[in-house]
């Protein structure tokens, strides 16, 4: 059992916390790219069956279980027909970040019910390994969240910052940047499977997620009064 847990990114006991932070995380984060755009006028997604939060439709089966092992991965990319949306730069953004806030959404619904569960003293009425298991629960659903959102603002193809940064710049520079797209894939994957990770990726994934925490504590704090 030692064995086969130095092969996986996370601690064997908490797989299972992992597996539903991840079924959540992912569905949410790709309905909400497929929503935005479905408003903006692109049915491309509905179409394809990806407005609908059943997990199903959206997780990835090889990028999901890469993340147990390498700790990154993905899920399946919702399919984005700019030539529908009416202003497609505002669409266009919108949709990229509508992933990434869904994310940002549920670390704080994650750290709200937490803070309500310990204000209502409910935790006082339930057996202690079923505390202990939903503390542990709730931190890797708000842990994970908060790096899902940091992680997919990262202005590097194929993630949702380099798209918002694509539908930012100009037509010429667009056009530029998605001649070289495959080099910073290429760039993406050597910082992420790489020490040089613990020097660019890493610093920057741990320090927002402090202040992310830090910012949603201070908001709910007044609950534990």
């Amino acid at each position: 059992m030692n064995e086969f847990s130095s092969f996986l990114a996370f601690p064997l006991q908490n797989i299972p916390y992992v597996v539903l932070t991840l079924i959540v995380a992912f569905t949410l984060h790709e309905f909400a790219h497929a929503y935005v755009a479905y408003k903006f006028g692109d049915p491309t997604a509905e179409r394809q069956g990806r407005l609908t939060l059943s997990p199903l439709a959206h997780l990835d089966p090889f990028g999901t279980l890469l993340i147990f092992i390498a700790g990154f991965g993905w899920a399946k990319p919702v399919p984005v027909n700019r030539y529908f949306f009416k202003r497609p730069k505002l669409a266009g953004v919108l949709v990229s970040v509508a992933g990434p806030l869904s994310n940002l959404f549920l670390t704080f619904i994650g750290m709200a019910i937490l803070y309500i569960l310990i204000a209502t003293n409910v935790f006082a009425l339930l057996p202690v390994n079923v505390v202990n298991s939903l503390e542990q629960f709730f931190t890797i659903f708000v842990s994970l969240n908060a790096i899902l959102f940091l992680f997919n603002l990262l202005p590097v193809p194929p993630l949702d910052g380099y798209r918002i940064i694509e539908d930012l710049v100009s037509p010429n520079l667009r056009a530029k940047l998605t001649q070289y797209e495959s080099y910073g894939i290429i760039i993406f994957l050597v910082l992420v499977v790489t020490p040089l990770n613990d020097y660019t990726i890493a610093p920057f994934l741990s320090i927002g997620q402090a202040i992310i925490i830090g910012v949603f504590d201070f908001i709910l704090s007044p609950i534990l009064v």
